[in-house]
């Protein structure tokens, strides 16, 4: 089923709720409110897309994939127990999701040409450098396994700690660390000139 004929898609990210108010949204699409999920949704559609997006190298399967995601909310949200983080428990399930969906459409052969490409825009000011930084960095992370890129995706893009990264994506935490800094030095190698410091 696709949301997008219930939900609205917004245009621009919509305000995160809080950790309790998504606990209460759970419970309530849980007892089958659809206003509650379109809340949930809204919520959380920014997010998993980019998510999705860095682990997904087949754009037409982002939107499938956090539809996929989205309908397991919608029919198991009475299982969440609340053990953990609403937002633990969902990319969990988008990151199941996108496994199963890398597994049918494996990633696309880049061109090694794409690997290099670096912007070479002016930056005037600080905007225009954070973009030719966030560029380069999606460049530097086309390089990665989809499992580092899913590391590092949830570190630095959603600000998640290796305890809760290791619920994500279900393996110790030793293990993330581990992605961490093999992703990191891959990055570093990849990332020219002083861009990479910041890693």
């Amino acid at each position: 089923m696709n949301w997008s004929g219930i939900v609205k898609r917004p245009r621009t990210e919509a305000a995160r709720l809080p950790a309790s108010d998504e606990r209460e949204a759970l419970a309530r699409v849980a007892a089958g409110d659809l206003q509650a999920f379109e809340r949930l949704y809204r919520s959380y559609q920014p997010r998993l897309t980019r998510f999705l997006t860095t682990l997904l190298r087949r754009p037409q399967l982002i939107e499938e994939v956090l539809d996929d995601t989205m309908m397991v909310v919608w029919q198991t949200a009475d299982r969440f127990r609340g053990s953990s983080k609403p937002s633990t428990w969902i990319f969990a399930i988008a990151y199941r999701k996108a496994h199963k969906a890398r597994l049918r459409w494996p990633d696309p052969v880049e061109q090694p040409e794409s690997d290099n490409r670096v912007s070479e825009d002016p930056a005037p000011d600080d905007e225009l450098h954070h973009q030719r930084l966030h560029d380069t960095l999606m460049v530097a992370m086309d390089q990665l396994s989809a499992d580092h890129r899913a590391v590092v995706d949830l570190t630095y893009f959603h600000g998640m700690g290796y305890r809760e990264i290791a619920e994500i994506v279900d393996c110790p935490v030793d293990t993330v660390k581990t992605r961490m800094f093999h992703a990191r030095r891959r990055l570093r190698k990849a990332m020219p000139g002083n861009l990479a410091d910041w890693l």
